[in-house]
């Protein structure tokens, strides 16, 4: 071989060699993209973005979630992954993976756009108990027909009919929003305390053993507080609380990170009980647990 042929071929080595090293950083480059979350189906999380209705973006346990803080946003408070809710507008930086998929490293967002999120969830929980109520009062209508219609024959109709809008108002109870509820769980606290009751704990690992049983699950974990003291104190007590509850079902449970959704701090919102009362203290001091499945993941 002359020494021009070497020359040559060292050259077309090192281009090749060059090009090869610019297709692997192409491939490795960071994609950015922002919008708001549409839904959660375990690690995969839906995105509404300004140039599309639906981008999924996939979470990993390595996945680092954070809230933005400070007039400049200049700091950043960890956060745990199941705060991503419906309704939050996020921004996301991650890579492809060889199936084009996006893999989310880093999720932040603004420390008032998860209040405007939270405010919403709370809103839908509120529609929950009105249809709740709607099924009861409609059952009890059923009932009472039901006692007439041996003495009323001509009321078999209307009875037909009021059992009808029982089983309309008994289906949309249970398909709430993009989820069915399979289960639920309430816990109970001590005034100013956090820690859970052990009497509780075998109804929360009974949840888990449920929920590994049904396909694509998620579990939403929502804290809260009676008003008696301080906003600010009964808004940590109820972020403690859920936090409380959350180990017990991601430690003793083994339940995912990426299976948890909003474990929320709802602080004074929504009392249950008259916090008049010491009764009604009580009952406004809790956590509740929900065992939940996707309606497009069952096909709906």
């Amino acid at each position: 071989m002359t020494r021009l042929n070497v020359y040559i071929a060292l050259y077309l080595l090192t281009a090749s060699l060059i090009a090869l090293g610019l297709a692997q950083t192409v491939s490795a480059q960071t994609t950015k993209i922002e919008g708001t979350i549409k839904a959660r189906r375990g690690e995969i999380m839906i995105l509404t973005t300004s140039s599309s209705p639906s981008v999924p973006v996939y979470l990993t346990d390595s996945t680092q979630v954070g809230q933005v803080q400070g007039l400049l946003q200049a700091r950043r408070k960890a956060m745990s992954m199941a705060a991503l809710i419906p309704g939050l507008q996020v921004k996301v930086e991650g890579t492809l993976n060889e199936q084009g998929q996006l893999i989310a490293t880093s999720v932040s967002f603004k420390g008032n756009d998860l209040e405007d999120a939270q405010k919403i969830e709370a809103g839908m929980h509120e529609t929950k108990e009105e249809l709740q109520k709607q099924k009861e009062e409609l059952k009890a209508q059923n009932e009472t027909l039901q006692q007439q219609q041996a003495q009323l024959a001509e009321h078999h109709e209307k009875i037909a009919a009021n059992k009808a809008a029982v089983d309309a108002a008994i289906a949309r109870f249970g398909q709430l929003d993009d989820y069915y509820i399979f289960d639920e769980v309430v816990v109970y606290f001590a005034n100013g305390k956090t820690s859970v009751d052990q009497k509780y704990v075998p109804q929360l690992l009974a949840l888990t053993e449920k929920a590994k049983t049904v396909d694509g699950y998620v579990i939403e974990v929502k804290g809260y507080a009676s008003s008696v003291g301080s906003v600010a104190l009964n808004q940590q007590l109820s972020e403690d609380r859920a936090d409380a509850v959350t180990n017990i079902l991601t430690q003793q449970g083994h339940i995912p990170l990426t299976r948890m959704l909003a474990p929320g701090a709802m602080g004074e919102a929504h009392q249950v009980g008259e916090d008049k009362t010491e009764k009604g203290q009580a009952e406004n001091r809790r956590v509740v647990i929900r065992l939940l499945q996707n309606k497009g993941i069952a096909g709906v």
